[in-house]
């Protein structure tokens, strides 16, 4: 007669530590998100809620309307939120295209070229980014004033590329110095310049560090308000400007409605572009943090 010895079962081979830990990591990812996701959420329950219910607290949506989208876009009231749509894609779009163009440059630079001083520059570019912007809003205000600039585009743009331009630096060089370059070199034997080499060869190689990188400079420069709120006019403001001084029928009453109305038509397509792109974005992100 012959005995035969159950098979455990895979909940029975999993030691109760590894599941505990298993466990704790999903409460910290469900924690981490009801508490980015919450406040969001919470715009968006509140944008396609009645104005007279505003301030229900049902935690689900209730009272749906559009009317807080279309006075959002009201001039009537003296808000202008489609024009400051505009001005903040053309602040956001000049500074990442000319971050990029100058921060490529810079960082392959660093990676590639060996000189006196590399790592103290490359500390300055860091620690540039450190710095208080609230320190720079008396200086830029006096100086854009004597150059007549207030309430002109460039007023925004140069600051904003200043404050995205270190981050660029430090993301993409960091990239770049894991590229493989014995690729650069293969292609100056093949008779390509430096300039060449770098276009055809090495920039595509970074092309998931480059998406990122403008992806991240784009949200930073759409996010500035500080600065802009005292460079800009009611022609050139951009949405976080707009959004702060939104107006209603009283005069006395902040019109929360059109306000989260508002913050949900801005915050929605940044969400949607990062959902989207999001693997291009770990990659590059990460890219060069393991040396093999």
């Amino acid at each position: 007669m012959t005995t035969t010895t159950a098979e455990p079962t895979v909940a029975q081979s999993i030691p109760w530590t590894k599941r505990l830990g298993s466990l704790r990591v999903y409460v910290g990812a469900l924690i981490i998100l009801v508490w980015g996701l919450g406040p969001f959420y919470w715009m968006a329950v509140t944008a396609f809620r009645d104005e007279a219910y505003t301030f229900d607290n049902t935690p689900w949506p209730t009272h749906l309307t559009w009317a807080n989208f279309s006075n959002a876009f009201d001039t009537s009231r003296g808000n202008n939120f489609g024009k400051a749509l505009i001005n903040s894609l053309i602040i956001g779009s000049i500074t990442t295209a000319i971050a990029l163009l100058v921060g490529v440059m810079a960082a392959y630079a660093l990676a590639r070229i060996g000189f006196r001083g590399k790592y103290l520059v490359s500390g300055l570019i860091l620690s540039a980014s450190m710095f208080p912007v609230v320190v720079l809003v008396t200086p830029l205000f006096q100086l854009f004033t004597d150059l007549g600039w207030i309430g002109q585009y460039q007023a925004m743009i140069i600051p904003n590329i200043s404050f995205v331009l270190p981050m660029t630096v430090y993301v993409l060089s960091s990239f770049f110095s894991e590229l493989p370059w014995e690729l650069e070199e293969a292609a100056r034997i093949d008779g390509a310049s430096k300039l060449q080499a770098f276009r055809l060869v090495m920039l595509p190689l970074a092309a998931p560090a480059v998406f990122t990188t403008a992806i991240l400079a784009f949200i930073a420069a759409v996010n500035e308000y500080l600065l802009s709120r005292l460079l800009s006019n009611d022609r050139t403001e951009p949405v976080t400007v707009a959004i702060a001084r939104f107006s209603g029928n009283d005069p006395h009453a902040i019109p929360y409605a059109a306000i989260m109305a508002a913050g949900t038509m801005v915050t929605v397509p940044l969400v949607i572009m990062v959902l989207l792109f999001q693997r291009r974005i770990i990659s590059g992100l990460t890219a060069g943090g393991v040396k093999s």
